[in-house]
């Protein structure tokens, strides 16, 4: 079921494809691959072409980056028994690397754009066993960016609101409230102030596998990035930590 009726204007997308950042300008976020130690489990991070830049003039799919991967690797540490590497992998959807990792994470997915040939990537990605996290998007107009390529991956699966009983909310944590997790720059002494109510979504293949997992108006990055900043809440960088757990565990084994 979809939040917001109607298309993306067909002069929006224009625009959209006027400003396109193209991937070759991001390079400088990737790392030097000898400098990854091998692990049982690398996260990885989509590399995705988009317009303009982010704060601090990063591209938008590295924001948080370093700082959220270094905690949530953390406490995977703490917390599971895997074998966990220190940092992300970069990845671009048409990297063949990308079927070695069970687990992409997309940040700004309300300023993502893919090409044809990147969606029918990714659509085969995540068939063929992938698991998608898009994190970090608001408000109206990123949610019809981030759906209108969503709906070019699968135009024939539709999104629809995780059930409380789906195996993702319980693979090792019950995560039985749904609290927004709000970005840093959401709160204000105290109260978090965000662009709409949270939406847990998804999209599922014929045999009920989560295929992707989808964060609305919400900032799990965030709440990662800042677990050991005292001006953000405790209770949400946990509440952060066990989605972040359960998503990777349920990515290994379904």
């Amino acid at each position: 079921m979809e939040i917001f009726p109607g298309e993306i204007k067909t002069s929006f997308m224009f625009l959209v494809l006027l400003s396109v950042v193209p991937v070759a300008e991001s390079q400088r976020w990737q790392q030097d691959e000898g400098t990854i130690p091998e692990a049982e489990f690398h996260m990885g991070r989509l590399i995705y072409s988009t317009r303009g830049y982010g704060r601090m003039w990063r591209p938008w799919w590295a924001i948080d980056y370093p700082e959220a991967e270094y905690h949530i690797t953390q406490g995977l540490k703490r917390l599971t028994l895997l074998d966990v590497s220190d940092d992300s992998r970069h990845l671009e959807i048409t990297d063949d690397r990308i079927f070695d990792h069970p687990w992409l994470f997309a940040q700004q997915v309300g300023h993502w754009y893919l090409s044809d040939l990147e969606t029918l990537r990714l659509r085969e990605y995540l068939l063929r066993g992938g698991f998608l996290v898009a994190d970090d998007f608001h408000g109206t107009y990123e949610y019809a960016v981030f759906m209108d390529v969503i709906r070019r991956v699968f135009p024939d699966r539709p999104v629809i609101d995780i059930p409380e009983s789906d195996a993702l909310l319980h693979v090792l944590y019950d995560l039985n409230q749904r609290t927004q997790i709000p970005g840093r720059r959401h709160l204000w002494q105290g109260t978090a102030y965000m662009e709409g109510p949270p939406r847990w979504q998804g999209v599922y293949d014929d045999e009920g596998r989560l295929l992707v997992a989808i964060n609305f108006n919400m900032d799990m990055g965030d709440a990662w990035e800042h677990a050991d900043d005292p001006s953000y809440p405790e209770p949400m960088t946990a509440l952060a930590y066990r989605f972040g757990i359960n998503y990777i565990i349920y990515a290994m084994t379904h």
